[in-house]
């Protein structure tokens, strides 16, 4: 009997996997090793650089499309993404985006083996994982976006949001995608929460086929090349039907209210969950006042001049406000200990808090699509992470995040302007989920103001480091600190204000946020630019910030045949 010989993705490195995609002979790299370009931020940390820093762009054909892809190598740093590695993979994003606007299609497919940010660089992979958002949301509206998750690693963190934002997805059984990688959920929930060496249970939690049965992934393949090109060319062809999974707000929010997780669902029912409608949602759900307490709620309040919350879900506030004479939608997301979700009631972004911000951004957009001045979109930001849990992890939260992320780059991209106030904790995929897409970010210069990927504890563990290890690098490496005036030396700030106090706010204080919301509004009417580059524009971006991810640009651009 002859032996069948098979291409595997999942065996091969993130080059090869990009080269035996594509049309043999068509294909060439876009800033390869050669180029020497590394990261600048690693060796300050005694971590060896690498030339490509883990992210491979290659351009050529797929059955004669012009296609583009972008690999992420699992095997340097898990395949985190730092600032090089971000500002390669959203820099061709928007590449293709400018190509597409001119009307030559080129498709884009990403191979992911991430595990999301790169905690040695941390809040350069949030504004990198916001960019790589802002242009996927973009491009899709010209072309499908295509992820594929082979394995080993899967894909994690904020790069699982991007996946989330996908127009198709497609998995092998060994591919896993999910927000929080079980290692994490364990240190932050527990053992009983998540065991993460049950590896079987990970794999039926999280893996290919459970998520393309649930519908959160769109083809299940075997582990061959020709089975990947089949299927990105039924994706092409129409044959796939596109489901804009994030899109469809009513259908997941419904679920999410209705979801009875009392007692732990296991991942066998997770189908019938997912495709079965609920008989009856509960729109009455239980709320406690403790959200009245925190930082965000104050701010709302006094934004808002104690308007009652239009939201059905007590987690998520939101208010229509006149802020001067600028009408204005003004969203947060507070505490309640009520909620049915218990790792989501200390003001975590979860299952329902996703769906609920999406819910509320689109319906602003469409309410106001025939307006020539479209009302700003306000998110007051003071969230503590996203939620860490098994039933998060087991109902997809990244896709929860993914709508949230969705429907606000789809607001700014629509015309809202759209100004984040940071007044207390900005950190992880809730920050992603709940600000990152705004045209301006403003803070409060306070030292209950944080931005970051994930909390110290965890940090350390995942770097394999103490929490004074850490602090000592975030002495070298701005972007490692959670305090926000290290987060201003990364240029993505358009204010920080000073003098205010953020915990116990008075009118004086109110006073001065909003003269900033509104000199930060005037800035983005003044301007036709839409998506999120003024970050890299700033004096202090330029000057520092964000220097290697301006040069990145400016090479893609340069190599770009």
């Amino acid at each position: 009997m002859a032996q069948i010989i098979t291409e595997s993705l999942v065996e091969s490195l993130a080059r090869e996997r990009a080269f035996q995609l594509l049309d043999k002979g068509s294909a060439y790299e876009i800033l390869g090793p050669f180029d020497g370009l590394e990261s600048p931020h690693l060796a300050a940390q005694n971590i060896v650089p690498q030339f490509d820093d883990g992210m491979i762009i290659v351009r050529g054909t797929l059955n004669g499309q012009q296609t583009v892809i972008v690999s992420i190598e699992g095997n340097f740093q898990g395949g985190g993404i730092g600032e090089v590695s971000g500002a390669k993979f959203a820099g061709t994003l928007e590449k293709v985006l400018k190509e597409c606007e001119n009307g030559n299609k080129i498709y884009p497919i990403i191979i992911y083996d991430t595990g999301g940010v790169r905690l040695q660089e941390a809040n350069y992979g949030l504004l990198s994982i916001a960019e790589i958002s802002a242009a996927i949301v973009a491009l899709r509206e010209y072309v499908p976006v295509i992820g594929i998750i082979p394995g080993k690693v899967g894909s994690f963190g904020g790069m699982s949001l991007t996946a989330g934002l996908c127009s198709a997805l497609i998995m092998t059984r060994e591919g896993r995608l999910g927000m929080n990688g079980p290692e994490v959920v364990q240190q932050e929930a527990g053992i009983r929460e998540l065991d993460s060496r049950n590896k079987q249970l990970i794999w039926k939690m999280i893996g290919g086929a459970v998520r393309t049965e649930s519908g959160l992934a769109d083809i299940l393949v075997e582990d061959d090349i020709p089975n990947y090109q089949d299927a990105i060319q039924s994706i092409w062809n129409g044959e796939i039907k596109l489901k804009h999974r994030t899109k469809n707000v009513e259908q997941y929010l419904s679920l999410f209210k209705s979801l009875d997780i009392e007692e732990k669902i296991t991942p066998e029912q997770t189908k019938e969950h997912f495709n079965t409608k609920p008989a009856n949602v509960n729109t009455d759900l239980p709320a406690s006042l403790e959200g009245g307490n925190s930082t965000g709620r104050k701010w709302f309040d006094l934004i808002t001049n104690g308007e009652p919350s239009l939201s059905e879900v007590p987690s998520v506030l939101v208010a229509d406000t006149s802020i001067s004479g600028v009408k204005a939608r003004v969203i947060a997301v507070v505490p309640n200990t009520e909620s049915n979700y218990y790792r989501a009631r200390k003001g975590e972004i979860g299952l329902l808090e996703g769906w609920t911000i999406a819910k509320y951004v689109r319906q602003a957009i469409e309410e106001d699509k025939n307006l020539t001045e479209k009302r700003l979109i306000l998110p007051i930001v003071d969230v503590p992470s996203q939620a860490f849990g098994y039933h998060e992890e087991l109902f997809g939260i990244y896709l929860s995040c993914s709508a949230a992320v969705d429907a606000y780059a789809t607001a700014r991209l629509s015309g809202h302007p759209i100004v984040a106030a940071i007044v207390g904790n900005a950190i992880s995929g809730a920050f992603l989920s709940h600000g990152m897409q705004a045209n301006r970010l403003i803070a409060l210069n306070d030292d209950g103001v944080n931005v970051h990927v994930m909390s110290k504890k965890s940090a350390a563990i995942i770097t394999q480091r103490s929490i004074e290890e850490l602090d000592e690098a975030a002495k070298e490496v701005p972007s490692m600190a959670y305090d926000i005036q290290s987060f201003k030396k990364l240029g993505a700030l358009y204010n920080l204000l000073d003098g205010v106090n953020a915990k116990e706010p008075n009118s004086e204080d109110k006073a001065v946020l909003v003269e900033a919301i509104l000199d930060a509004y005037k800035d983005i009417q003044s301007s036709s630019i839409r998506d999120l580059s003024c970050r890299l524009k700033s004096e202090i971006a330029i000057s520092s910030g964000r220097k290697a991810s301006i040069q990145v640009r400016e090479m893609i651009d340069a190599q770009w045949k």
